[in-house]
């Protein structure tokens, strides 16, 4: 005997009269409405990263599920062209930009750098659907050339991108829900280094842009010309949101060479600091803007350059380029590093970008994977315990979407789960 689930037409009574309201019913007597309902209470956010390709820069947005793992998404225009630094020695391969933070989220907006086109921009998150984007007002100047990372401040809504050309430094901008971008005056900083537009690097190169933990400092990390170590940058954050008129320079202690990605030690007026020269660096900052430093190696490594911190694990993931490599270390309460455990990803699959975010109270790393156009998704249940549990090729399902993937301008990783 046919479902009464099969039918096409259902048969309400409204004011007295018979209407007949047609509803779509798919072969399993699912209405459509409750299948797209039941599709996007699947998705629990979205993970971020923008192809960079130098005609029209794309964020593409592939979904969270609610076991960590990721399906393909949706493509949204970043409102202008990305670019690739000059790699010496040629040719150019992944890393493109020679940084970390080219996309960030905070709350339910994302921010991303058009490097091509010397602009940055705003979007609104979708609460249903992650992987839609909306911009918010219009692609503003960052001031510079060749913007190539962002921090942001969610307290205060603040946002702040790195220029790494010709005309590099910082300069900072208010995050408007209705406006967008709006630039703080006062704000646009020069790092005073000798690059060209594009750069050519990652010999010095600028590598990263963060806010301290307490919104009070605006930190940059420079990478140095071997034999002469690079630095990191350190502005005062003003309350209203203007920069100190120069920095203070704090280079890395002996045998740190290559300054790149930062991250926020918590409660320790700390960052560790990755070094593409020697492992990575803790620089502590308790007693001043210019800071002292440690430097841990990491053993076989060629080039350790993003990190990223996992709450679950009290632990830091750091990826090598070089190696496809990812290794998790911990700082204990007296600032000293150590190694805990490493995990080699697939050969040569050039692990770069990285974010842990947490999904139904556990935390997952995203680790992009250029060469191998792939994320790894590595589950976090406890230090020295992660384990790989998806490796996720998006190459078919971007190509039927008509989205250009070069391996070697895929960059940034950020990610957004709902509340």
């Amino acid at each position: 005997m046919k479902s009464l689930l099969s039918t096409s037409a259902s048969i309400f009574l409204f004011a007295g009269n018979l209407a007949f309201v047609s509803v779509s019913v798919s072969a399993a007597g699912i209405p459509a409405i409750c299948q797209q309902s039941a599709k996007q209470a699947a998705v629990h956010g979205a993970v971020y990263f923008i192809n960079n390709d130098g005609n029209a820069n794309k964020i593409i947005a592939h979904e969270i599920q609610q076991d960590g793992t990721l399906k393909f998404g949706a493509s949204t225009w970043a409102g202008g062209r990305g670019s690739h630094g000059n790699e010496a020695p040629a040719p150019n391969g992944p890393d493109a930009l020679f940084s970390q933070g080219a996309v960030k989220v905070s709350g339910n907006h994302l921010f991303t750098i058009n490097a091509g086109s010397n602009t940055a921009a705003m979007f609104e998150i979708n609460q249903e659907n992650p992987t839609k984007l909306h911009m918010v007002g219009t692609p503003v100047s960052t001031g510079g050339e060749f913007p190539m990372a962002m921090a942001v401040d969610s307290k205060r809504g603040q946002v702040c991108v790195a220029n790494g050309g010709a005309v590099n430094g910082v300069q900072c901008f208010k995050a408007d829900n209705k406006q967008g971008l709006i630039e703080i005056q006062n704000t646009l900083r020069p790092l005073n280094i000798k690059q060209s537009t594009p750069p050519t690097g990652p010999a010095g190169t600028v590598s990263h842009i963060l806010f301290s933990e307490d919104g009070t400092k605006l930190f940059a990390s420079v990478k140095g010309v071997p034999p002469t170590p690079g630095f990191i940058a350190t502005w005062d954050v003003n309350p209203d949101g203007t920069l100190s008129p120069s920095f203070k320079s704090s280079p890395p202690s002996k045998g740190g060479l290559l300054p790149f990605s930062m991250t926020v030690i918590p409660g320790k007026n700390s960052i560790l600091n990755t070094d593409a020269g020697v492992g990575f660096s803790v620089f502590d900052f308790s007693k001043g803007d210019q800071a002292s430093s440690s430097v841990i190696p990491i053993g076989g490594q060629k080039a350790t350059c993003w990190s990223s911190f996992s709450g679950k694990t009290g632990t830091f993931f750091l990826t090598d380029i070089g190696t496809s490599t990812v290794s998790e270390v911990k700082v204990d309460g007296n600032l000293k590093g150590s190694i805990v455990k490493q995990y080699p990803l697939a050969p040569n699959s050039a692990t770069i970008d990285n974010e842990v975010a947490t999904v139904n109270g556990k935390d997952f790393l995203y680790v992009l994977q250029p060469n191998a156009t792939s994320i790894s998704v590595m589950s976090l249940p406890s230090a020295g315990q992660a384990k790989v549990v998806q490796t996720f090729n998006f190459a078919n399902d971007a190509k039927k979407g008509g989205i250009t993937v070069d391996a070697n301008n895929l960059q940034g990783m950020s990610a957004f789960v709902k509340a």
